[in-house]
């Protein structure tokens, strides 16, 4: 079996990043903070990678735009949480440092994406 096409896209890399980075600060907090703002912060990072992924797979273009158009929601879901999280002090700066080049690079990227789609040969 071959490997997936999807990991080679700088796109699904840098959310792949951005979900990993999330998960490694989440892990730190406390049991509440954990169950509450936690496991949705993780849900939409993980589902912008994953819904990149879906997408590669469809036989059609229309369904990969819609999977990415998912994927984009999703980041905006997570920028939403990270924002949430460090005005209620649960992201110290330079954690907001780590991940903040990511976001800025990821969704130009994936608007790129969404526009490219349909047009490879």
């Amino acid at each position: 079996m071959r490997r997936p096409d999807f990991e080679d896209l700088e796109v699904y890399q840098l959310a792949e990043k951005l979900a990993n980075e999330i998960w490694h600060i989440v892990k730190g907090w406390d049991n509440f903070t954990q169950d509450t703002v936690g496991k949705q912060i993780v849900r939409s990072a993980d589902s912008v990678c994953a819904n990149i992924a879906e997408g590669r797979d469809k036989y059609n273009d229309q369904d990969n735009r819609r999977f990415v158009k998912i994927s984009r929601g999703s980041l905006y879901e997570t920028v939403s949480w990270l924002r949430l999280a460090y005005a209620r002090q649960l992201l110290t700066t330079e954690q907001v440092n780590r991940f903040k080049p990511i976001l800025d690079k990821l969704l130009p990227k994936l608007n790129a994406y969404l526009k490219s789609i349909g047009t490879r040969q």
